[in-house]
Order: structure tokens, then C-alpha cells, then sequence
């Protein structure tokens, strides 16, 4: 069953601002900013990405990512939601166009299909927006280099050849298997134990961080650095993450860690893919009715 670009637009909206509100160890949050960001940047993020997501139907993966960056540059100087648009981009794609069955099974099975119809113009695109988002850590490559527009590569293609060193792009590659098999059933799982909204977005946060190491981390610091990391996550989960007293000490040494002037082991693309699974999780739950329980349980 196609979801409604309402559903849509919101799901992505209010998943853009509840992973910011939850205190996160490394990223901004709502209690801690870097020095050229805060969390009204994903706030004006947020509600830029809006009236973009409102034309899901008619634009293309690519010129959503476009467009989601140029509309967010208007509100805010700093990069703050490439990552999520090149996320949501295809999951709201198959979202408007799941023909058959429900809820996320049939998103999963809409995805593959738009992630193989992904063309040289959408490459183009997300090569302009990438660009005009000045994200941090892309370095130099031989071939498709971000700093020119590809010659001859679909999109997909311009993703495999950057799955090694970008978990969003290896999202692409094995149709979202973090967003559906570890972000999503985390949450989920989560949140049925009883906790509140923002300790579920934290412990999903943390098991994604220990199953994969960063690679916003790895692009700046090293693989090295980034599977360090990953190791302090699952050493929090082993002393019981959100569950127990020894798990939260556990999450305040990981983000006293985590933080320098520079913000160089800030884990961005975990956060990236805390949303990813928060927009699939708000779609059933916009479409149940169900939403406002779990706001409440903030």
C-alpha cells in the first residue's frame, strides 16, 4: 500500500529532529553543540527538507538530494542533513510507490526497483549537492571524483564504487541492510522493552555504532580509529547501555571520547543511519495512529 506524501513528509521531518533531541555521545544534541553547528541547524534542516519531500511523486532521488541541500542552505550555513537525504531520498521513493502488501516489507521490496532505475542524472545531482555541502573528509579519488560531475555512471554505479569507504553508499549497494536489519529492529526492539523514545534513538545509536565503524570517522582519522570506536560502543552495550547505571557511565566515558575541538571523531554517519531507521519506524506509526504514544514517552 503507497504511503501518502503527507506520511511521508512528515515521517522524514520528525525523524530529522527527535535523532538530534536524543543525547547521542560525539554528535550535536539538544544539550551540546559544536562550535559551527548547534541543534537549531538540524531543526531549520528539518523544516527545510518539507516542501521537498512534498514533491516525492515528481522528482527524482537525485534532485531530491539537490534540493533538499540547496533548500537547506537557505536556513542553515552548515551541512547537517546530506547524509539523511541521500537516505531518505530512496526509502521515500519507495515509499510512494509500494504497489502491493504493507508497511515495511513492502517498502523493502519497492527499494530495489528504485535503487536500480537510479540514472546519470541522479548522480549528477547528488555529485552537485555533495559539493555544495562542503561535507567533511570526501578527500581525493582516481576515478568519479566528487569535485566534477561523472561522466557515463548511474548512480548505483557511483555508490559501489564507494561502498569500501561510505556506509551510505553500501546502503545502496545491499538495499539499505543497516536501515532494515540493524537501525529499524533495534528501535523497535527498544522501544518494547518500555523505554522512552529519546533512550531508544540512544541505544539504537550505539548498536549501530558497535556493528559498524563510522566511516565519517574512517575518512578523517583512519579504519583504524573508526573500529577503536565501535569498540567503546559495544564495550557501553556490554555493561547494559541504557538499561543499567555501569551502561550509562559507560555512554558519558564514550562521549567524553569522542570529543576534540575538531570534531574529528564525531560518528555523522551512524547518526545518518539512526534516522533512517526513525523514518521507517514514524511511517507505521503515522499510519497507525500511534505516533503521538511515543512522543509522549519522551
Amino acid at each position: 500500500m503507497k504511503y501518502s506524501v503527507d506520511e511521508i513528509t512528515w515521517a522524514a521531518q520528525l525523524a530529522s529532529i527527535v535523532e538530534v533531541c536524543s543525547e547521542k555521545p560525539g554528535n550535536v544534541h539538544i544539550n551540546q553543540s559544536f562550535g559551527d553547528a548547534n541543534p537549531f541547524d538540524f531543526f531549520a534542516g528539518a523544516v527545510s527538507i518539507g516542501p521537498v519531500f512534498q514533491r516525492v511523486k515528481d522528482l527524482s532521488v537525485g534532485d531530491i538530494v539537490l534540493k533538499g541541500v540547496e533548500s537547506r542552505s537557505k536556513l542553515s550555513s552548515t551541512n547537517v542533513n546530506l547524509g539523511i537525504l541521500l537516505l531518505l531520498a530512496p526509502l521515500a521513493k519507495a515509499s510512494v510507490k509500494c504497489e502491493s502488501g504493507s508497511g515495511t516489507p513492502a517498502i523493502k521490496d519497492s527499494l530495489k526497483d528504485v535503487l536500480d532505475e537510479l540514472s546519470e542524472d541522479d548522480a549528477v545531482a547528488v555529485f552537485r549537492a555533495i559539493r555544495l555541502s562542503n561535507a567533511g573528509g570526501i578527500g581525493h579519488v582516481d576515478r568519479y571524483d566528487v569535485r566534477e560531475d561523472p561522466q557515463g555512471i548511474t548512480l548505483l554505479d557511483a555508490m559501489y564504487l564507494a561502498q569500501e569507504r561510505d556506509s551510505i553508499a553500501k546502503e545502496y549497494v545491499t538495499n539499505f541492510a543497516i536501515t532494515f536489519e540493524v537501525s529499524l529492529p533495534s528501535l523497535k526492539d527498544t522501544l518494547g522493552r518500555g523505554t522512552t523514545l529519546r533512550d531508544a534513538i540512544l541505544h539504537t545509536y550505539l548498536v549501530i555504532l558497535a556493528e559498524i565503524p563510522d566511516t565519517l570517522i574512517a575518512r578523517k582519522l583512519g579504519f583504524g580509529e573508526a573500529f577503536e570506536v565501535s569498540k567503546k560502543a559495544f564495550e557501553a552495550i556490554k555493561r547494559g547501555s541504557i538499561f543499567t547505571l555501569s551502561g550509562r557511565e559507560a555512554i558519558k566515558d564514550l562521549d567524553c571520547y569522542l570529543r576534540d575541538e575538531k570534531h574529528a571523531r564525531n560518528p555523522g554517519t551512524t547518526a545518518d543511519l539512526t534516522v533512517s531507521g526513525l523514518f521507517l519506524f514514524f511511517l507505521d506509526s503515522i499510519r497507525c495512529g500511534t505516533v503521538s504514544s511515543y512522543l509522549g514517552r519522551w
